[in-house]
This record gives C-alpha cells, sequence and structure tokens, in this order.
C-alpha cells in the first residue's frame, strides 16, 4: 500500500516514556558540549545545577516509550531508505527536566505531494506525568518516490528569511569531531547511514553522514549561547529546515540576525554551504 493521504489528521496513542541526567548528559556530549558547558555536562560539579539543553526535546524517550501505535504508522507503507528529515521545530512550554517520566502523543497534521515525493508533516506534545505541558514539535520528513496522487504541493517559497545586505548580530563557529556521529546515535538513532561506510554509499554518499538533528543540536548550542546567554529558562521556540548533509569533522557556522525584541533568524552553514536555513528563534 502506497501513502494513505486520507491519514491526515490521524492522532496516535497515549503513551509514556521517561528520561534521566545520564541521557540528558550523553546527548550534550553528543552535540559537542563538554569542559565549557559544566551545567548541561555534569551533574555533580560544585554550586552548578545540572540543567538540560532545549534541543533535547527531539530525542528525550528514546527507546522507551510504552506499547501502542504512533501516528506516523497509520500514513501507509513506503521505502524508509528514501525518507529524509525535512524540517525541526520545538516550542518549550518549560526548561526540560534532568529527569522525567512524561506522556506523548502525536498527530499527522499535512500531507502534500511534491510530484516525485511527498512531504509529511507531524506534530507531538510532551506532558509531564502531573499534567504540565512541557514541549510540542513540529516535524516534516521528505519521502522520494510517493508523490503524484494529485495533492495540495503545500506551502512554498522563502521563509525566515535573513535581513538583506545585513551583518549578523552573532556569528558563531563549532567544530563537529570526526567521530561525532558515533557518540551521537547513541541518544538513539542508530541509522547505519550515520556510521556504516557501505549503507552510506547506497545512499549516494562517499562516506557517512553527520545526522541532521545532530548539526541541529550544535545550532541550538550557539543559539542558547547568543540569544539566552546559555538560560534555558530564556529560550522558548527553534526552527529550521535542513537543505544541505553535513559531515562528521566539518565546522558549523551559525550565523544569527535579531530581528525584533525577543526574536532571530538563523543560518547555519559549513564553509560557503547553508545546510540549515530557514531558522527561526524565540527568546527572552
Amino acid at each position: 500500500m502506497p501513502l494513505n493521504p486520507e491519514a491526515v489528521g490521524a492522532v496516535g496513542d497515549v503513551r509514556t516514556m521517561s528520561w534521566s541526567s545520564k541521557d540528558a548528559l550523553l546527548y550534550a556530549v553528543g552535540i559537542g558540549a563538554g569542559q565549557s558547558d559544566l551545567p548541561f555536562t555534569t551533574e555533580n560539579t560544585q554550586n552548578t545545577p545540572q540543567v538540560v539543553f532545549p534541543t533535547f526535546a527531539v530525542v528525550a524517550g528514546s527507546g522507551t516509550a510504552s506499547a501502542g501505535a504512533s501516528a506516523m504508522s497509520q500514513i501507509g507503507s513506503f521505502n524508509w531508505a528514501l525518507l529524509v528529515h525535512g524540517s525541526q521545530a520545538i516550542t518549550l512550554h518549560r526548561p526540560i527536566p534532568v529527569e522525567a517520566q512524561a506522556t506523548t502523543q502525536d498527530k499527522v497534521v499535512a500531507m502534500y505531494d511534491k510530484g516525485k515525493a511527498a512531504v509529511v508533516v507531524m506534530e507531538n506534545e510532551v506532558t509531564s506525568s502531573d499534567g504540565e505541558p512541557l514541549w510540542s514539535t513540529r516535524s516534516a520528513v521528505f519521502i522520494r518516490g510517493e508523490g503524484g496522487w494529485g495533492g495540495d504541493r503545500g506551502p512554498s517559497g522563502p521563509q525566515n528569511e535573513p535581513p538583506a545586505d545585513t551583518a549578523p548580530s552573532h556569528e558563531i563557529t563549532l567544530q563537529t569531531s570526526p567521530d561525532q556521529a558515533f557518540v551521537y546515535r547513541l541518544s538513539g538513532d542508530r541509522n547505519p547511514l550515520h556510521t556504516d561506510p557501505a549503507f552510506a554509499a547506497l545512499g549516494g554518499f562517499d562516506r557517512p553522514i553527520l545526522h541532521g538533528l545532530c548539526t541541529y543540536g550544535f545550532t541550538g548550542r550557539a543559539l542558547l549561547g547568543a540569544l539566552a546567554d546559555n538560560d534555558v529558562t530564556r529560550f522558548h521556540h527553534i526552527e529550521g529546515r535542513f537543505s544541505s548533509p553535513v559531515m562528521p569533522g566539518d565546522a558549523l557556522t551559525v550565523r544569527i540576525w535579531r530581528t525584533d525584541h525577543g526574536v532571530a533568524v538563523f543560518t547555519t552553514s559549513v564553509g560557503d554551504r547553508v545546510v540549515i536555513d530557514q531558522g527561526l528563534a524565540r527568546f527572552s
């Protein structure tokens, strides 16, 4: 069975999940944090309570969800090797707890026909065990070979573009390690595309590529520091589109333009090549 456009509106089961202090620490080192980020990378530094990077939301609870059907499982059949992550947004309702039990529920909110491909948009709500909203996510996946049913092509055109001919308010370069994917994968994404040269070759790459959400985490680190002085209580939203792959060992340059009170747009680049665009952050 191909993709089922009638799945738009489908809601997954409410499932429980959990994460620990160790999970948050492992994620932090997976996105390149270390000695200069002790509140995020240690739990026992004197007078330094542990806190959690906002982008941890994309991996929190990996592998711990209780039984139940996700909304994504209802969209039809397709070749998972032809799926790539298109975009990711996180809206934080409060700082992410160091450890917690929570509930999660996803929903199919849109399915667009791009002709030779399909775009599926999902939303997910995460709530603490006592009913407090923690965060919401919105993501889009691009599935090659699954378009052509005559559906809506969806929105297009520029979004969150940096001001023309204006220098960025901040420019931060962060270095990834040649072995970055081997640490990041331990937070949940074991796709061999990121570690197995033979599998990467099947996807048309001469070597394994870095997880897009690892690049996203590096970007979130830069934004948190530049816009909120690493204060997780002041960071409220991040979104961006994955526009080009990154190789482990690449240097990531995040350029940030403050466009309004508490609002900034950003790009992430490797050299002159933009790898995350349409970036938007909200902070206080």
